[in-house]
């Protein structure tokens, strides 16, 4: 006998699969909340502090907004958390572009090289020939290691110098 699925079991089926892709641990919205909180801000002095509206504060810690990065970083600089980390609790997927492991087995390309030779990640992130010039510069004085470090490094150029 076929099974037919009503709107209400097939809208619980979704919700129920979305619970599952969730990472575990606190969200976005938790982690800004419970910050709140611990500093005994109200959502209207968050939001004054970040430029914003009261509701928007709101939707954010209840997860019904995805937050721009201008405001991933007004909400880092009031709340005082870290701006990477709260970049990367808002925007889940790209943690999976960040990783450190080498193209293959026993070969270790360094991240400034898989940039220098990987035309498609310089597209996707839209990294100029001066930029890359730039990050070669950078990368000279070491410490860069990871695709994180690099993408970090040229989104902070490009905020000093508005681009």
């Amino acid at each position: 006998m076929l099974k037919i699925k009503t709107s209400a079991s097939h809208s619980a089926e979704r919700r129920s699969n979305q619970r599952t892709a969730r990472p575990k641990g606190p969200g976005f919205g938790q982690v800004i909340r419970r910050r709140r909180r611990e500093l005994n801000l109200t959502q209207d002095q968050v939001a004054a502090r970040i430029e914003t509206s009261t509701p928007y504060v709101g939707q954010l810690e209840s997860s019904r907004r995805h937050p721009s990065d201008l405001i991933v970083e007004r909400l880092a600089d009031a709340l005082g958390l870290d701006k990477r980390e709260l970049f990367l609790l808002a925007n889940p997927h790209t943690a999976a572009l960040l990783t450190t492991e080498p193209a293959k087995p026993g070969e270790s390309v360094s991240v400034l090289d898989q940039f220098k030779t990987n035309e498609q990640l310089r597209r996707i992130h839209n990294v100029s020939n001066d930029e890359m010039h730039l990050l070669s510069q950078v990368g000279l004085l070491g410490g860069v290691q990871t695709t994180r470090d690099v993408l970090y490094i040229l989104n902070t150029v490009r905020h000093v110098v508005g681009r």
